[in-house]
């Protein structure tokens, strides 16, 4: 629901004149120069419903219902009028009354009370009213109800106090008077400010902004209402100066006036503004009397949704290659399947030997040829200085799978994360996730490798002296070895048990510590391995040769981590800079797309992204350099 005011909104500013002109005159009510006036606006589902005040038509004439016209920027709707009765719209006055010393001069507090009085038995029943006494500070606040018989009760128990806090008491009427329907504040002071902590331009601002009409009754001070006239005037009030005798008349009008408005209803029109200028006539005693004003009648209600084709992710050349690539991919994959695995003729042999070619496949068999064919395919592409490199990284890190199988799996999470990223964002995202695909991998894969050589170093120390224990209970260099994988941990005791199983095999077992070194990519070993071939080729004590290099080492490996302790904050800042632009780029990308879209739509963005990149490696390898230091 959506509420506005008109900029001359009154609904009983008509009878307030007409009674200030009783109270200065001790006549009957006369009629207003506005006669009527558009008071509360509110549109719900596409219906438009305003609060009409009538009030100040001639005397002993009547608005007739039927005869209201309302004109949307100069073009006559249809519409219905009534008057305004409980449920059609919420009503909400709050009284701000004057409780200082100085209402005592004269009894205006009694005549002040009894006017109030008088509003209370004339309004409405619907109508919520609330009351805020003031003086210094303010009193006991009623909160706006429509027991008229609480009001009054509250009213009987002021007590008169010191001061006048005029504005702090209207901004606490505002809190009270609410946020729906139609509000006003009826304010009854007799002096100017003296103590509030807020300002008149603040109040004013405030109920122009929560449309709330602020009419005000000065008490026979022209200076006061002089004041008070700016906050009434910004809000489609009026001050009206009175005299204590006059002020029953004053209430009394201002309940009739809530009982005479007019309830109008049309239906917004669909090719209507947001604002219009609205204008309503109303005929009483054969007169037309009209007002007009600029509102807002709020937007038009929602169409079924359209659904309108959108621009496509790819053009139609790239959807072509996109299913031919596709296409291809199917029969390279069938082809590998109905082929089947290219085994060696040493594993015919053995297939034969065992039975295996004359039987057929079971079907829980076909999963495992189509990954096997798979493995050989991408075992036909890797050459083998690159099989050796990868072989031997997946060793160092610990994993069990071989140079094919990684590089297949390497290829899929690639590929997979591109394919994530353009269904996501389309080309240019699927760039940067296949960027990622193929890095991360890698990272990941040497993070798993240092993390092992960490360990394995740490445990170097222990080791040799296991070793060297063995050698003088007189133990051989193997069978010093096999009692470090029997009471060793992982990865030492793997690694070593990997070189007793190629020295069983034939193979030298200082060559297969120096693999082991290889593999791990262990400087502080292969200088252990170093020291048993010369021990072998010059003689001399290998056990004190281990106790000494396991000294060494034990002294070199706190050395290491108290430099790793002291680098610490450097390699912390390190991380956080490198992944900082990157972890926010991501969530950009899901927070606020569009934001972040020029980066890799247009030309412009790509060459910034480029040179992001390129900076942030240059800034990662130096802050790198300066965090490492060698021991």
């Amino acid at each position: 629901m959506t509420h506005t005011y008109a900029p001359r909104v009154a609904r009983a500013g008509a009878a307030l004149a007409a009674a200030g002109i009783l109270a200065l005159t001790a006549a009957a009510p006369a009629s207003a120069a506005d006669e009527v006036n558009i008071d509360h606006v509110e549109t719900a589902d596409g219906s438009v419903s305003l609060v009409l005040g009538v009030d100040g038509v001639p005397a002993g004439a009547t608005a007739d219902p039927a005869s209201v016209e309302v004109d949307v920027d100069g073009r006559t709707v249809d519409s219905t009028a009534k008057v305004i009765s409980a449920g059609d719209v919420e009503r909400t006055t709050v009284l701000v009354l004057d409780a200082s010393n100085s209402m005592l001069q004269g009894d205006k507090f009694d005549a002040a009370t009894a006017a109030v009085d008088a509003f209370l038995s004339a309004a409405p029943e619907d109508v919520r009213i609330g009351l805020v006494p003031f003086a210094g500070d303010l009193g006991e606040v009623v909160e706006p109800t429509t027991d008229h018989d609480a009001v009054r009760a509250a009213l009987a128990d002021i007590t008169l106090r010191k001061g006048t806090a005029v504005y702090d008491a209207m901004a606490a009427g505002l809190e009270q008077v609410g946020t729906g329907g139609s509000r006003s504040l009826l304010v009854l002071s007799d002096g100017g400010d003296t103590s509030s902590s807020t300002t008149l331009d603040v109040v004013t601002k405030d109920a122009t902004d929560e449309g709330v009409i602020v009419d005000v009754v000065s008490l026979a001070n022209p200076k006061n209402a002089e004041t008070m006239s700016a906050v009434a005037e910004a809000t489609g009030g009026q001050v009206i100066p009175a005299e204590q005798s006059a002020l029953q008349d004053v209430f009394s009008a201002q309940a009739d006036a809530l009982a005479e408005q007019l309830v109008v209803t049309f239906e917004r029109p669909a090719d209507a503004a947001d604002e219009v200028n609205l204008t309503v006539s109303v005929e009483a005693g054969g007169t037309p009397y009209t007002d007009s004003a600029f509102i807002s009648i709020g937007s038009a209600a929602a169409g079924p949704d359209i659904v309108s084709s959108g621009r496509s992710l790819v053009g139609t050349p790239g959807m072509l290659f996109g299913a031919l690539a596709l296409a291809l991919g199917f029969a390279g994959v069938l082809a590998v399947a109905l082929a089947g695995p290219n085994k060696s003729s040493a594993d015919r042999r053995l297939d034969a030997y065992f039975g295996q070619g004359k039987s057929g496949k079971r079907k829980s068999d076909a999963t495992a040829d189509l990954k096997g064919s798979a493995v050989a395919l991408a075992d036909k592409v890797v050459t083998a200085d690159l099989e050796t490199r990868i072989s031997q990284r997946l060793a160092g890190a610990g994993s069990a799978l071989t140079a094919a199988e990684w590089l297949l799996l390497h290829v899929g999470i690639a590929v997979g994360t591109a394919l994530t990223f353009f269904i996501l964002g389309g080309p240019g995202l699927a760039v940067l996730g296949l960027v990622l695909g193929v890095v991360l991998p890698w990272i990941y894969l040497k993070f798993r490798h240092s993390r092992r050589l960490s360990r394995f170093n740490g445990q170097l120390a222990e080791t040799l002296g296991l070793m060297a224990g063995g050698l003088q209970a007189g133990l051989s260099l193997p069978q010093a070895v096999d009692s470090v994988v029997r009471e060793g941990s992982e990865p030492m005791a793997g690694e070593l048990r990997r070189a007793l199983v190629e020295q069983r095999l034939g193979v030298d077992i200082t060559d297969a510590l120096e693999g082991v070194g290889q593999r791990m990519d262990s400087e502080d070993f292969g200088w252990i391995v170093m020291a048993i071939r010369i021990q072998r080729e010059v003689g001399g004590n290998l056990a004190e040769i281990l106790h000494t290099v396991s000294d060494t080492l034990r002294e070199r490996e706190y050395l290491r981590r108290q430099v790793k302790a002291l680098s610490a904050e450097g390699r912390l800042s390190g991380y956080i800079l490198t992944g900082l632009p990157p972890l926010i780029g991501i969530y950009m990308m899901f927070v606020n797309p569009e934001y972040i879209a020029l980066l890799y739509t247009t030309l412009p963005g790509f060459v910034l992204l480029g040179a992001a990149v390129l900076l942030l490696g240059v800034g990662s390898f130096a802050m790198s350099k300066l965090a490492k230091v060698e021991v």
